[in-house]
C-alpha cells in the first residue's frame, strides 16, 4: 500500500492536522456562515498554533453560535464576560471583541454585496488560483492580493484581518490552492 503524500506542515500521526488538510484545507467555499467562522479563526490563531485553534473549533461553534453572524453580532456584555471565563476557546479580550465586531462588518458586508462570499471572492475573480510551490518554503505569507482584502476589510471595520491573516483566510478558504505540487491535496482540490 502507498502512503499518501501531504503538504510537509502536516505532522505524521496528528489526525486533527491531517483531516483538516485532506477535507477542508484549501477547498473553495463559498458558505457565508463558514466564511465567517474562518475569519474568526484565522483571527484568533493571530500569535498561536493552528493545532491550538482547531482543538479548539467544536468549543468555538458552541461558544459563537455556529458562527451566525447576526446573533455574534448581537452579543452583549454578559456574552463577552461569558465567552471570557469559557476555557474551551482562546480568552483573549481583543479577540473576542473582534468575533463581534467582524460580525457586524459581515452583516453590512452582506447588504452592499448581497454575501460575504460576493465580497471576498471578488478578490480572486470569484474562482480558486491554482498555484504551483515546490516545496513549504516556495508559499508566500501574503500577497498583492492578500494585501488588497485585508485593505478592504480594514476600511469596513474588520479587524484582526492584517495581510498575513487574510492569505491564511484565502488558503483555508480554496481561494488560493497552495497544496504543494507533491501533494495529493494539489489535485483533488483543483478548480
Amino acid at each position: 500500500m502507498s502512503q499518501i503524500t501531504r503538504c510537509a506542515w502536516v505532522p505524521d500521526g496528528n489526525p486533527l492536522y491531517t483531516d483538516y488538510h485532506d477535507l477542508e484545507w484549501g477547498v473553495p467555499v463559498y458558505d457565508g456562515r463558514l466564511l465567517f467562522e474562518f475569519l474568526v479563526l484565522e483571527g484568533a490563531q493571530a500569535g498561536l498554533s493552528w493545532a491550538t485553534i482547531l482543538k479548539k473549533r467544536e468549543n468555538y461553534r458552541a461558544a459563537f453560535d455556529n458562527f451566525d453572524p447576526a446573533k455574534v453580532a448581537a452579543y452583549d456584555e454578559a456574552k463577552v464576560a461569558e465567552l471570557l471565563s469559557n476555557a474551551g476557546i482562546v480568552r483573549n479580550r481583543l479577540k473576542v471583541a473582534s468575533a463581534i465586531r467582524n460580525a457586524k462588518c459581515v452583516l453590512e458586508l452582506q447588504r452592499e454585496y448581497g454575501s460575504l462570499s460576493e465580497a471576498l471572492w471578488q478578490f480572486v475573480g470569484g474562482k480558486p488560483k491554482k498555484n504551483a510551490w515546490k516545496s513549504l518554503g516556495d508559499i508566500p505569507a501574503r500577497t498583492e492580493e492578500s494585501d488588497a482584502m485585508s485593505r478592504f476589510l480594514i476600511k469596513r471595520g474588520f479587524n484582526f484581518v492584517g495581510t498575513t491573516i487574510c492569505y491564511a483566510f484565502r488558503q483555508a478558504v480554496g481561494m488560493v490552492n497552495d497544496h504543494t505540487v507533491d501533494c495529493f491535496g494539489y489535485d483533488e482540490v483543483s478548480p
